[in-house]
């Protein structure tokens, strides 16, 4: 038995994933994107969060009127905390109080429904580095967040080698990017620009 973990990443040009200042997907949002998003969360799956996305979830899905809240509050989820406890506030909803990569290599091994994580950014950094993400599902967005940007999921953690296995525009503008990832390793021989042979010299004019 074992099952699949995805990180679900919505991002800017740029690489943030939230801007101060700017309204929810950076005001690019149209009918393509939200039909992917309501596809996405109707399929059976776990979703996993950290304490402070789980925090803003659980109010966002008070807050707004989004077509694929309602498979939100309906989908089990799994928040890891040190300070969270249950009763949660959210239905459907457990706290984990052990380490993240820990847990979920396990729950990879003994469950067969899949899991899904969307920001948690220190969380997924962390099983990114780990290798424990078999999927890795961007949407960027045609915006650059510059210095209001936070939230970078993929600046300053580990080293990937990311497999590109699809590829779509949505509304014409927005990129969503489904990659395979694997850490870095030792670079292949023969790759990258190589050195001229011997007595290849452009001569000089």
């Amino acid at each position: 038995m074992s099952t699949t973990f995805t990180v679900d990443f919505f991002s800017t040009v740029d690489g943030y994933g939230m801007a101060e200042g700017w309204p929810g997907y950076w005001g690019k949002e149209g009918p393509e994107l939200i039909a992917d998003r309501v596809r996405t969360f109707a399929q059976e799956q776990v979703l996993v969060f950290g304490a402070t996305t789980f925090r803003e979830f659980r109010q966002f899905v008070t807050e707004y009127d989004e077509p694929y809240y309602d498979s939100l509050n309906e989908l089990p989820k799994i928040v890891f905390s040190s300070t969270l406890e249950e009763p949660l506030g959210w239905q459907n909803s457990t706290v984990l109080h052990e380490d993240a990569v820990t847990a979920i290599e396990r729950l990879k091994r003994t469950t067969d429904v899949p899991m899904r994580s969307h920001g948690s950014i220190a969380l997924n950094r962390a099983l990114l580095a780990a290798g424990l993400v078999d999927r890795l599902e961007v949407m960027m967005f045609p915006a650059v967040s510059g210095r209001a940007g936070g939230a970078g999921l993929l600046h300053g953690g580990a080293e990937l080698d990311l497999e590109l296995v699809e590829s779509t525009v949505l509304d014409g503008r927005t990129h969503k990017l489904v990659y395979i990832p694997h850490v870095h390793g030792k670079v292949p021989e023969g790759v990258g620009p190589q050195p001229r042979k011997s007595g290849g010299a452009i001569a000089d004019r």
